[in-house]
Protein backbone atom coordinates (compact mmCIF):
# COMPACT_ATOMS: atom_id res chain seq x y z
CA UNK A 1 0.00 0.00 0.00
CA UNK A 2 1.00 3.35 -1.07
CA UNK A 3 1.63 6.50 1.53
CA UNK A 4 -1.03 8.48 0.32
CA UNK A 5 -3.29 5.50 0.35
CA UNK A 6 -2.51 4.62 3.69
CA UNK A 7 -2.81 7.76 5.09
CA UNK A 8 -6.38 8.35 4.36
CA UNK A 9 -7.16 4.86 5.80
CA UNK A 10 -5.94 5.90 8.92
CA UNK A 11 -7.89 9.44 8.64
CA UNK A 12 -11.13 7.20 7.72
CA UNK A 13 -10.26 4.78 10.48
CA UNK A 14 -9.36 7.37 12.86
CA UNK A 15 -12.40 9.70 11.95
CA UNK A 16 -15.00 6.87 12.92
CA UNK A 17 -13.10 6.17 16.01
CA UNK A 18 -12.41 9.29 17.31
CA UNK A 19 -15.40 11.92 15.71
CA UNK A 20 -15.12 14.25 18.75
CA UNK A 21 -11.65 14.27 18.99
CA UNK A 22 -10.42 17.77 20.11
CA UNK A 23 -7.45 19.37 22.28
CA UNK A 24 -7.34 18.06 25.38
CA UNK A 25 -6.38 21.08 27.61
CA UNK A 26 -8.67 23.37 28.97
CA UNK A 27 -8.63 27.30 28.32
CA UNK A 28 -11.17 30.04 27.28
CA UNK A 29 -9.30 32.21 24.74
CA UNK A 30 -6.00 32.05 23.18
CA UNK A 31 -3.58 33.63 26.12
CA UNK A 32 -5.08 30.43 28.32
CA UNK A 33 -4.32 27.89 25.31
CA UNK A 34 -0.51 29.54 25.00
CA UNK A 35 0.06 28.97 28.87
CA UNK A 36 -1.47 25.92 29.23
CA UNK A 37 0.43 24.69 26.25
CA UNK A 38 3.95 25.71 27.74
CA UNK A 39 3.24 23.90 31.25
CA UNK A 40 2.34 20.71 29.62
CA UNK A 41 6.17 20.11 27.99
CA UNK A 42 7.23 17.12 30.23
CA UNK A 43 3.99 16.88 32.09
CA UNK A 44 0.78 15.20 31.59
CA UNK A 45 -2.43 17.17 29.96
CA UNK A 46 -4.75 15.82 33.30
CA UNK A 47 -2.14 17.96 35.36
CA UNK A 48 -1.99 20.78 33.53
CA UNK A 49 -5.40 21.11 33.38
CA UNK A 50 -5.45 20.71 37.77
CA UNK A 51 -3.17 23.39 37.77
CA UNK A 52 -4.94 25.74 35.23
CA UNK A 53 -7.80 25.34 36.81
CA UNK A 54 -6.66 27.47 39.85
CA UNK A 55 -4.27 29.86 37.64
CA UNK A 56 -6.68 30.91 35.48
CA UNK A 57 -8.92 32.26 38.05
CA UNK A 58 -6.32 33.76 40.13
CA UNK A 59 -4.63 35.41 36.57
CA UNK A 60 -7.30 36.49 34.71
CA UNK A 61 -5.57 38.48 31.77
CA UNK A 62 -2.28 38.87 30.11
CA UNK A 63 -1.41 41.71 32.46
CA UNK A 64 -1.88 39.86 35.51
CA UNK A 65 0.98 37.26 34.18
CA UNK A 66 3.30 39.90 33.01
CA UNK A 67 3.15 41.44 36.61
CA UNK A 68 3.34 38.49 38.55
CA UNK A 69 6.02 37.95 41.09
CA UNK A 70 8.18 35.27 39.80
CA UNK A 71 8.64 33.46 43.19
CA UNK A 72 4.37 33.44 43.72
CA UNK A 73 3.75 32.47 40.22
CA UNK A 74 7.07 29.64 40.66
CA UNK A 75 4.66 27.99 43.56
CA UNK A 76 1.56 27.96 41.84
CA UNK A 77 2.75 26.01 38.67
CA UNK A 78 5.00 23.75 40.72
CA UNK A 79 3.85 20.80 40.32
CA UNK A 80 4.20 20.91 36.44
CA UNK A 81 7.36 19.93 36.63
CA UNK A 82 10.22 22.03 35.53
CA UNK A 83 8.03 25.16 37.27
CA UNK A 84 11.38 27.59 37.43
CA UNK A 85 12.32 27.60 33.18
CA UNK A 86 8.40 27.39 32.76
CA UNK A 87 7.37 30.48 35.03
CA UNK A 88 10.65 32.71 33.65
CA UNK A 89 9.39 32.07 30.10
CA UNK A 90 5.44 31.93 30.85
CA UNK A 91 5.80 35.98 33.12
CA UNK A 92 8.52 36.73 29.40
CA UNK A 93 5.97 36.21 27.11
CA UNK A 94 3.38 37.50 28.68
CA UNK A 95 5.17 41.36 28.87
CA UNK A 96 6.18 41.24 25.25
CA UNK A 97 2.27 40.05 24.03
CA UNK A 98 0.99 43.12 26.99
CA UNK A 99 3.71 45.40 25.63
CA UNK A 100 4.14 44.48 22.31
CA UNK A 101 0.93 43.10 21.36
CA UNK A 102 -1.39 45.26 23.04
CA UNK A 103 -2.28 42.71 25.72
CA UNK A 104 -3.16 39.50 22.59
CA UNK A 105 -1.54 37.06 21.22
CA UNK A 106 -0.38 37.51 18.16
CA UNK A 107 -2.22 35.24 15.29
CA UNK A 108 1.22 34.82 13.28
CA UNK A 109 3.29 31.89 13.72
CA UNK A 110 6.03 33.54 13.61
CA UNK A 111 5.63 36.39 16.34
CA UNK A 112 4.74 33.56 18.27
CA UNK A 113 7.87 31.64 17.92
CA UNK A 114 9.60 34.39 19.11
CA UNK A 115 7.83 34.22 22.52
CA UNK A 116 10.19 33.16 25.22
CA UNK A 117 8.89 28.95 25.74
CA UNK A 118 7.27 28.71 22.45
CA UNK A 119 8.68 26.03 19.59
CA UNK A 120 7.02 25.01 16.73
CA UNK A 121 4.61 22.64 18.66
CA UNK A 122 3.22 25.23 21.27
CA UNK A 123 3.16 27.65 17.83
CA UNK A 124 1.11 24.91 15.95
CA UNK A 125 -1.27 24.57 18.61
CA UNK A 126 -2.06 27.71 19.37
CA UNK A 127 -2.76 28.50 15.98
CA UNK A 128 -4.60 25.78 15.37
CA UNK A 129 -6.59 25.40 18.37
CA UNK A 130 -7.24 29.14 19.35
CA UNK A 131 -7.08 30.46 15.51
CA UNK A 132 -8.02 27.75 13.60
CA UNK A 133 -5.28 28.48 11.27
CA UNK A 134 -3.18 24.93 9.88
CA UNK A 135 0.44 26.58 10.35
CA UNK A 136 1.78 22.79 10.34
CA UNK A 137 1.25 19.78 12.44
CA UNK A 138 1.82 19.36 16.49
CA UNK A 139 4.25 16.93 16.83
CA UNK A 140 4.19 15.69 20.68
CA UNK A 141 5.51 12.12 22.07
CA UNK A 142 2.26 10.26 21.09
CA UNK A 143 2.74 11.66 17.39
CA UNK A 144 6.30 11.08 17.41
CA UNK A 145 5.70 7.00 18.65
CA UNK A 146 2.69 6.21 16.54
CA UNK A 147 3.33 7.71 13.31
CA UNK A 148 6.73 5.59 13.30
CA UNK A 149 5.13 2.75 14.44
CA UNK A 150 2.50 2.97 11.20
CA UNK A 151 5.59 3.69 9.29
CA UNK A 152 4.34 7.39 8.02
CA UNK A 153 8.45 8.59 9.21
CA UNK A 154 11.31 7.35 9.58
CA UNK A 155 12.55 10.35 11.24
CA UNK A 156 13.34 10.95 14.80
CA UNK A 157 13.55 14.33 15.01
CA UNK A 158 10.03 16.32 15.34
CA UNK A 159 10.61 19.13 13.02
CA UNK A 160 11.36 16.37 10.57
CA UNK A 161 8.60 13.89 11.19
CA UNK A 162 6.21 17.16 11.38
CA UNK A 163 7.60 17.95 7.01
CA UNK A 164 6.51 14.36 6.37
CA UNK A 165 3.44 14.51 7.60
CA UNK A 166 2.73 17.38 5.87
CA UNK A 167 3.70 16.10 2.59
CA UNK A 168 1.50 13.10 3.50
CA UNK A 169 -1.74 15.27 4.84
CA UNK A 170 -4.30 16.83 3.10
CA UNK A 171 -4.13 20.51 4.51
CA UNK A 172 -7.25 20.67 6.63
CA UNK A 173 -6.23 17.29 8.22
CA UNK A 174 -3.19 18.98 9.86
CA UNK A 175 -5.01 20.43 12.80
CA UNK A 176 -7.47 17.34 13.49
CA UNK A 177 -4.66 14.41 12.69
CA UNK A 178 -2.73 15.37 15.91
CA UNK A 179 -6.11 15.02 18.31
CA UNK A 180 -6.97 11.88 17.28
CA UNK A 181 -3.53 10.14 17.14
CA UNK A 182 -3.17 11.78 20.82
CA UNK A 183 -6.55 10.26 21.63
CA UNK A 184 -5.74 6.49 19.79
CA UNK A 185 -2.48 6.91 22.23
CA UNK A 186 -4.51 7.32 24.91
CA UNK A 187 -7.14 4.83 24.48
CA UNK A 188 -5.41 1.68 22.12
CA UNK A 189 -1.89 2.22 21.07
CA UNK A 190 -0.84 2.84 24.90
CA UNK A 191 3.06 3.01 24.94
CA UNK A 192 3.40 0.00 27.61
CA UNK A 193 0.81 -2.21 26.11
CA UNK A 194 -0.31 -1.35 23.07
CA UNK A 195 -4.41 -3.38 22.41
CA UNK A 196 -3.03 -4.44 18.79
CA UNK A 197 -6.06 -7.03 18.87
CA UNK A 198 -8.54 -4.35 19.36
CA UNK A 199 -7.13 -1.68 16.96
CA UNK A 200 -8.88 -1.16 14.25
CA UNK A 201 -6.04 0.08 12.08
CA UNK A 202 -4.01 -3.15 12.94
CA UNK A 203 -4.14 -4.74 9.31
CA UNK A 204 -2.48 -2.09 7.94
CA UNK A 205 -0.10 -1.45 11.20
CA UNK A 206 3.70 -2.45 10.25
CA UNK A 207 4.29 -2.85 13.93
CA UNK A 208 0.98 -4.66 15.23
CA UNK A 209 1.65 -7.21 17.38
CA UNK A 210 -0.84 -10.16 18.06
Amino acid sequence: MKLKEKINEILKSLKKLYPDAHCALNFKNPHELLIATILSAQCTDERVNMVTEKLFKKYKTIKDFANTDLLEFEKDIYSTGFYRNKAKNIIGAAKIIDKKYNGKVPKDFDQLLELPGVARKTANCVMGNAFNIATGVVVDTHVIRITEKLGLTKNKDPKKIEEDLIKLLPKEEWINFSHMIIWHGRKICIARRPKCEICKLNRICPSVAI
